[in-house]
């Protein structure tokens, strides 16, 4: 029999999830944006996390299902255009993070090489392609492991934040202070750091016990708000300003070398080699099968419904190929700005769902509320801070737009 999660099981699940490539490779961003208030802004996207996972605790249990998030949806507002485009946009937004994560991983290693955007872009390339072909070989050669990595990269940020509280300069935290809006743009730029924790919904068919995975989200979710306000709080408080900017690419190993020298600027390069490298393998292989999922809905072209060697390789590869063109066409700033307005959108949807179901998930209207308007409320900010050319605007309506017009053209084809 296959062994049943546990509490502790599930909670590793959504921290794993979460700490993944995003806080070490938007780290340096969010500091460009919030400067000495970066820690607040990295509260305050956790707090719209926290309040997101209510509605995702909620559903989980009314409604268990590998599905998840797209389970969620098509439960709420039945299955056609609307939540078509919204699961495709799903979809799209772990393309995204793929390619956050590919970027991160190409930066961390390229700081050891000259040129760093040769290398960059070298690195970022072959991790991809070797996590592909680990995929369609076996991914549960790297899926045996993943539980100690994630043990491994927690350890080491902890160590990070141990370490560097004895040294952290106060004034450091009053210096660049930004406006109210440039520091709820800082908490959203980085919120892609938080997605992750609704990977806990895919496991309720597998838990020994539906009614702790509630207690198993906020568990997770709040002590990754914790760890990472720790880390922001470090990192601000012990790297100048301007050095945290021209560094932002690996800002976090930058950050180690005042207290840790250059031992601690190369043990965290390879806490983020180790982490980007699991969270690219792990969401190659739940994206994959999200776009299995959808096909099965008819929501997408049923090739992405077959199976080779009982996996959904057309999805896989199709993934990988678009991940390949965006983490090396696009900059930093626009993958990080359309993974968070991609996954605002989605646990803006996620919370509604919840509202209309309330009578079914018995949540509270107020909380349901209150997480929509948080979601859509950060998405505008979001774009009205780090939107700020023609080619940026171009750039977040294909990404964001094009779910909806291939939804719309693939559905009139089917009729």
């Amino acid at each position: 029999m296959k062994e049943k999660i546990g509490f502790w099981s599930a909670v590793s699940i959504g921290i794993g999830g979460m700490v993944g490539g995003g806080i070490f490779a938007v780290l340096g961003l969010a500091v460009q944006l919030s400067g000495g208030a970066t820690p607040l802004a990295f509260f305050l996207a956790g707090l719209i996390a926290l309040i997101t996972s209510y509605s995702y605790a909620k559903l989980t249990v009314t409604y268990p299902s590998p599905g998840g998030t797209v389970e969620f949806l098509n439960r709420a507002f039945g299955v056609g255009i609307i939540t078509g485009s919204l699961n495709v946009l799903l979809w799209e937004s772990y393309i995204v993070m793929l390619s956050l994560y590919s970027y991160a991983f190409g930066s961390y290693a390229a700081s050891f090489f000259h040129p760093f955007e040769f290398y960059r872009h070298l690195f970022t390339t072959l991790i991809i392609l070797v996590m592909t072909i680990l995929n369609l070989m076996s991914a549960g050669v790297v899926g045996e492991v993943e539980e100690y990595i994630v043990a491994i990269k927690v350890a080491i940020l902890m160590f990070f934040v141990l370490a560097g509280l004895w040294s952290i300069k106060i004034s450091r935290f009053y210096t660049h202070i930004p406006s109210p809006v440039e520091l709820i743009a800082g908490g959203m730029i980085i919120f892609l750091a938080y997605e992750g924790f609704e990977l806990i919904a895919n496991t309720a068919l597998d838990v020994e016990d539906l009614s702790f995975l509630p207690k198993a989200y906020y568990t997770a979710v709040g002590f990754v708000v914790f760890l990472y306000v720790s880390v922001a709080i470090v990192t601000v408080g012990n790297l100048p300003f301007q050095q945290i900017i021209n560094a932002r690419d690996y800002a976090l190993a930058a950050a180690a070398k005042p207290f840790l020298g250059k031992a601690g600027f190369t043990l965290i390069a390879i806490a983020a080699l180790l982490s980007t490298g699991s969270a690219i393998n792990a969401t190659l292989y739940g994206s994959a099968r999200v776009s299995y999922i959808i096909a099965k809905y008819r929501e997408m072209p049923s090739f992405m419904e077959k199976k080779v060697w009982n996996k959904p390789v057309e999805g896989l590869i199709l993934t990988s190929a678009l991940t390949l063109i965006m983490a090396n066409t696009l900059k930093l700033s626009n993958i990080s700005t359309l993974g968070s307005a991609g996954f605002l959108i989605i646990f803006f949807a996620v919370n509604v769902a919840n509202f209309k179901l309330r009578r079914e998930t018995k949540a509270n209207p107020l909380i349901t509320i209150l997480g929509s308007t948080m979601c859509i409320l950060a998405l505008l900010t979001l774009i009205y801070v780090t939107v700020k050319s023609l080619t940026d605007i171009a750039v977040l309506l294909i990404i964001l737009g094009s779910s909806f017009i291939f939804e719309i053209l693939y559905r009139h084809k089917i009729k």
